[in-house]
């Protein structure tokens, strides 16, 4: 007991405190299109925690990100002598813009970029599809988080 009591104290004392989330220069945002792709559906998620996002075209927004593009692509780097595939390389792509209601821009037209590399053996198909997508999900989700810390950045939403 008295041992936690000092590890406690010694922790407070050190500055330690649980991660938050970034901070924001505005409160309601709107994201289009909507549904939109995975990103798009991401990025609310990531956002609704800390902000209040709108449908598009609601007037209370003060800031508007549009999601103009999402593709995924797969990729054979390598194959065996057997011209058997051995190594695919996935890729995902986000092209996005952030206005504010009025048209100002706040971020000019981006393009982020995702990929992952993973072997692949015919025997185990079924679980490479697997890891396939959740290596899809990982990078969208990574493009998404990369998306909140650009919105984080930004200061002036008038």
């Amino acid at each position: 007991m008295l041992c936690a009591l000092a590890l406690s104290l010694s922790l407070a004392g050190c500055g330690f405190h649980l991660h938050q989330g970034p901070g924001f220069a505005f409160d309601r945002i709107a994201i289009a299109p909507h549904p939109g792709g995975a990103v798009a559906q991401e990025l609310r998620r990531e956002l609704s925690r800390s902000v209040t996002v709108l449908e598009p075209g609601d007037v209370a927004a003060q800031l508007l990100v549009r999601i103009d593009h999402e593709q995924s692509e797969k990729t054979v780097v390598g194959i065996n002598a057997a011209g058997q595939v051995r190594e695919l390389q996935l890729r995902y792509k986000v092209r996005f813009a952030v206005t504010t209601p009025t048209g100002e821009e706040r971020i000019p037209e981006t393009e982020l970029r995702q990929q992952r590399d993973f072997g692949f053996h015919e025997s185990y198909a079924l679980a490479k599809e697997v890891e396939e997508a959740a290596l899809v999900r990982d990078m969208q989700s990574s493009i998404a988080r990369q998306l909140v810390r650009r919105l984080a950045a930004i200061q002036d939403v008038r």
